[in-house]
Formats: C-alpha cells, structure tokens, sequence
C-alpha cells in the first residue's frame, strides 16, 4: 500500500490547523507540534532565530545521553558558588572534587536549570567545552534543523548563539523520544548521591497543570522567557515552545488548551507525518527524520 504523506504549509508568518483562531500570546514565537508524527499544528515566527536561554540544556542533555553512559561517574571540576557569583547563573552546587554518576548532573541540569551540571557534563563527554559544543552542532545538523547555533552548553548569552521555535520544539520532540530523558523533565524532585539537598524542578507546569510532560525552561536578559513544553491528553501529544516572552506558563497553557479544544488529531491518520512543511512519500523518508 502506497499512502503520500500530507504536511503543514510552510512555517513562515502564521500558520494555524484549526477552524478557530489561536489565542493571543506574549511570546514572540511559537510552535505545536503533534507527536509521533511531527504535524505542525501551529507557528508564530516559528523560523525566527532568537536567544534560547537554557533551553540550550536540550540538546546538552540529548549529546550527554547518545555519547556516554548515565551510570558513569564523573569527577566534578565546576564551582557552582563561583560560576553563580561570577555569572549569575542557576547552579545545582556543585563542589570541586565531587564524584557523581552523569544521570546525577542531567537531574542537576534539567530540574534547577545548573549552568554548572551543563559545564561539568561538557568537560566530561566532550573533553573539552569547545569540543562538546561542537557535538551540539553536530546533532542540530544532524536533525535537519538550520536555524539553531550554540556556542556554550548552557545557555547564557552569547553573540552568534540562537535558536528558532521550531527547531527546539524538535529539539524537546528528540528528548522526551529519550525514556530516561523524558523520566527527568518530568519529575518534581531528585535527590542525587550527595550530602546536599534535593533538587527541585524549576518548571511549574509539572506541578499545576494536568498531563504536563515537563521538558525545560530558560530565562535571560537577550532571550526573556522561554519554554518547551510536553503534554499527553486523551490519546495525544502536544509539543509547545514560546521564545522571547514575558509570561511562559499562560502562553504555553493558552496554547495547549487551544490545540487540544480546537484540532483533531493528524497523526492518527494513516501515513500522515509533517516536517518543515515539505512533501514526501513514504518511501522517501531521510533517515534523520525518525518515524
């Protein structure tokens, strides 16, 4: 059997797959995504490159995962109270001399956002900061997506560092494909296998809103708010991202509730997959893009 597949127009001003109009939102760009099959239900300025924040931890977390193994145990060189003094950054406290398994340092940079558990897993898979940015470019390339650039695995703001809605909105879609990954963003709290506190999750919506998948958020000065957001109701799944926002958590429950109000299911339709509003049989499908 023989079926073409069917995607969503071009993601280049505003493009919606619903009957009623989307709600209005802070964010200065936004996406939905339908998974499995990566329908685009919905974009804002969806190819717009702009600052990503720490939802830069995404692809950190994804290249951390496919290159090493989550038991290892990694002997921490980081300073979290100097990098949080010297940068302002989130930190889960890490202290030089510290030996923690990588499955400890991904809870530390995905729940309180540590911009310390980004450079010691760096240091640590990658060798070298450098080195492991790369591998991070590598995998955006990889995935087909063109508008991402990182140049530090955490996401403090930097020139030529940027990322589009659509592209970490797949970004999110590889991670939570990822049953460890996906166990992490959605969990309230870790208690890793040190003397210190337990780490808490930074993203309300896994403690306010039903269904939530967690996945990540981020803030800074350049990016504002932003987020990717995961959600499973009644046989679906949503994917959200809102970049360059000033309030993550009403835009991204705006959007989901929308989508989920307003829109049937695509990919419950045979053979139907949507990518980058390109067309393709199914016998045509690049490796890359997964099922």
């Amino acid at each position: 059997m023989h079926f073409r597949r069917r995607l969503a127009p071009p993601l280049d001003d505003s493009t919606f797959v619903s009957a009623a109009a989307p709600p209005p939102i802070t964010a200065q760009s936004a996406v939905i995504i339908e998974e499995p099959c990566g329908a685009l239900l919905y974009g804002d300025n969806a190819h717009q490159r702009l600052a990503p924040a720490s939802l830069t931890k995404i692809a950190t977390a994804l290249v951390a995962a496919e290159r090493a193994v989550l038991s290892e145990i990694v002997e921490v060189q980081v300073d979290g109270a100097e990098l949080a003094a010297t940068t302002d950054s989130t930190v889960m406290g890490l202290e030089p001399g510290q030996r923690l398994s990588l499955r400890d340092l991904l809870y530390g940079l995905l729940l309180p956002s540590g911009n310390d558990a980004a450079l010691a897993i760096a240091e640590h898979v990658g060798f070298t900061t450098t080195a492991f940015v790369d591998l991070m470019n590598d995998k955006v390339e990889q995935l087909g997506l063109s508008d991402t650039h990182f140049t530090n695995p955490h996401g403090l703001d930097e020139l030529g560092m940027y990322t589009s809605a659509f592209d970490i909105a797949m970004l999110g879609r590889e991670l939570i494909r990822q049953p460890e990954l996906a166990a992490i963003v959605r969990t309230t709290t870790y208690q890793p296998a040190w003397d210190g506190p337990p780490l808490w999750n930074g993203n309300r919506l896994v403690y306010s809103y039903p269904d939530s998948l967690g996945v990540k958020i981020g803030y800074t000065d350049e990016a504002q708010q932003t987020i990717v957001a995961a959600v499973e109701r009644e046989g679906r799944r949503l994917i959200v991202s809102a970049l360059g926002s000033s309030s993550i958590y009403e835009d991204a429950v705006a959007l989901f509730e929308w989508a989920f109000a307003s829109s049937e299911s695509v990919c419950r339709e045979p053979g139907v997959s949507a990518l980058g509003g390109q067309t393709m049989e199914l016998n045509e499908v690049r490796p890359d893009l997964g099922p």
